[in-house]
């Protein structure tokens, strides 16, 4: 008769063959489990997140993430240089508002910091991959190692090494949320490239928390009553307020309310410089920039205002800080943002709010007050700006035709709106060629033009923006035409991007505004230097229309103004990406001429 003892050892036998059977079978399933690289599994975090557009220079550290965008069927669009792949990332994030994906190897990660900083500077959530030097001997002098964490961390919000291939798609989350929530901006990943070639369970990291790894809505900051009633009641009792708008408002998608809060209550909107444009000319509240070089009637009207409030801006250069002379010391200054990071460049605002900038939009409408006379004061201004320069290049382009001189670079630009329809894109590029053409924006817009967007360099003036920007604006909206114009400086810089339009079949109309150097710094030089010259800024007579012929693409020089109109209709019609090679004169444009002249406080300095 078996004892109670033989009992517990038979016991003890059957849970250990159950337990052997169980390892054997988890084995087996171990086994037989699918395994892909880390490259593939970065891939399909970035494909679960929704990213639309990735961009790169093509490279072997990067291979086993091309092979998983390809299983994925992700469009990967390969281009001639890292820089210009960071820039074309760059401007389909500011065009569609979501995150793009950019993906280097080691040294092409050398190559896209220009467009990390261009990107930094706008807010534009970019996500910058470098597949890394290996992980294994990190610190022995691995085949191109170079600490791209440590260099991006000041040019991102987010910038970290994935350490394990399990953790893959939990750093894709952080820094899908660093780059798109609070204060939204470029991050940085480096995935290691002996991780990048391992292999994983295809469900590797995905048993934890969060178990939706899926885009989820951004969180927005909702004002604190306490803090936003008195900040309406100083809005309810000014006289004379008026609003300056800036990134945030683009980010949050609160172009709407604002809009209709500057309609409703007849309060003038300014954008910052240096940014997209917030409000078109379909909205009456919207004047101009709130730059006193480039838009002459915002100094009269932020000098005389009691009230300003800056919505989604810093108080950085362009702002002077929100000292005088640019905002009075008696002028009550209000800073709204949608994130604590904001609020901390902020700290100078006599008041300040923790508000997504829509819901304070929404809340500012309930405001029982209008401020007709002040806002017709602001509409008039604006009107007698336009007849003043309308005037103004009518004359010189008179004397430019009766002397036979080049055409005037405003007038180039007038000329260019001129020919484009309403819904059309429009990028400019360069020093002075940025500066003359933000005036030529607001009268053409003054004229009635509705361009579907505006894209240019940030607040860095990063130089050879514009064609990956153009590229952008044509890739998400091939029915319009985009239309860039550059100077001739700004085309060396960032010229060889065009290949990109050719191979992608993407056709955009490059005009160059083509004096002939840097004319903008030859200008500050004349003005500086004690012999009234200018040195080492000059280009020899370089054809560009020519090599786009050259590329399989359209090209005409035009010499003369009359030439022009043609030259675009042609340009425009041969459905081919084109150029227009325009010999214009140098003239300094009013921000050039009162930084350099008069060393005046300004918006820039």
């Amino acid at each position: 008769m078996p004892t109670r003892t033989t009992y517990g050892r038979l016991r003890v036998e059957q849970k250990c063959h159950l337990k052997n059977s169980l390892h054997e079978k988890e084995s087996l399933d171990m086994s037989e489990q699918k395994k892909i690289r880390g490259g593939a599994l970065l891939a399909r975090a970035f494909k679960q997140k929704g990213v639309e557009h990735a961009f790169t220079l093509a490279g072997g550290f990067c291979n086993p993430a091309l092979e998983g965008f390809m299983e994925c069927q992700m469009p990967v669009i390969n281009c001639p240089h890292e820089q210009v792949a960071g820039h074309l990332a760059d401007g389909h994030a500011r065009i569609t508002r979501k995150p793009t994906l950019c993906l280097v190897g080691p040294e092409g990660f050398a190559n896209a910091v220009p467009a990390m900083l261009e990107a930094w500077g706008e807010r534009s959530p970019v996500i910058f991959v470098t597949g890394s030097s290996t992980l294994k001997r990190q610190g022995s002098g691995g085949f191109k190692e170079i600490d791209d964490v440590a260099i991006a961390a000041p040019l991102t919000k987010y910038s970290a090494q994935i350490v394990d291939g399990h953790r893959i798609s939990e750093f894709v989350d952080r820094a899908w949320k660093a780059a798109t929530t609070g204060y939204p901006g470029p991050v940085h990943l480096a995935l290691p490239v002996d991780i990048m070639f391992s292999s994983f369970p295809e469900d590797a990291g995905l048993n934890e928390r969060p178990f939706d790894r899926t885009d989820t809505p951004v969180p927005r900051a909702w004002p604190d009553p306490s803090a936003l009633a008195p900040i309406l009641d100083t809005i309810q009792k000014a006289k004379r307020p008026l609003i300056i708008a800036g990134h945030g408002v683009w980010w949050s998608r609160s172009e709407a309310q604002l809009s209709a809060a500057g309609n409703a209550l007849r309060i003038p909107v300014y954008n910052v410089p240096y940014h997209t444009k917030n409000l078109g000319e379909s909205s009456e509240c919207y004047m101009g920039l709130a730059d006193f070089h480039q838009y002459h009637p915002s100094k009269p009207a932020i000098h005389e205002a009691d009230v300003v409030v800056m919505i989604g801006c810093r108080l950085d250069n362009q702002m002077n800080f929100g000292n005088p002379p640019f905002i009075p010391e008696n002028t009550k200054l209000v800073c709204v943002n949608g994130s604590h990071e904001e609020l901390d460049y902020n700290h100078a605002a006599d008041m300040q709010l923790l508000s997504d900038p829509g819901a304070f939009l929404e809340a500012l409408t309930t405001v029982k007050k209008t401020w007709h006379d002040w806002f017709n004061l602001q509409v008039q201004r604006r009107q007698t700006w336009v007849q003043e320069w309308s005037d103004h290049i009518a004359a010189e382009s008179a004397t430019d035709l009766a002397e036979g001189r080049k055409m005037h670079p405003l007038q180039l630009g007038l000329d260019v709106q001129a020919a484009m329809n309403d819904g059309d894109w429009l990028i400019f590029d360069g020093g002075n060629t940025h500066f003359w053409n933000e005036i030529g924006v607001n009268i053409a817009a003054k004229r009635g033009l509705k361009l579907g967007g505006i894209l240019h360099p940030g607040n860095y003036s990063l130089l050879g923006v514009g064609v990956s920007f153009a590229f952008a604006a044509k890739h998400i909206h091939p029915e319009k035409n985009a239309v860039l114009i550059t100077g001739d400086g700004a085309f060396l810089s960032g010229g060889l991007s065009i290949e990109a339009c050719f191979q992608e079949k993407v056709p955009i109309i490059v005009i160059v505004d083509n004096n002939g150097g840097l004319d903008c710094i030859s200008q500050q030089q004349e003005r500086l230097f004690e012999n009234g010259q200018h040195y080492a800024t000059d280009f020899r007579d370089i054809p560009f229309h020519g090599m786009f012929e050259g590329m399989g693409g359209h090209g005409e020089l035009v010499t003369r103004r009359e030439d022009f109109a043609p030259a675009m209709q042609r340009a425009i019609a041969s459905g081919k990406t084109a150029c227009i090679n325009v010999k214009c004169r140098g003239v300094i444009s009013p921000i050039v001429a009162a930084t350099s002249d008069k060393r005046e406080k300004a918006s820039i300095e």
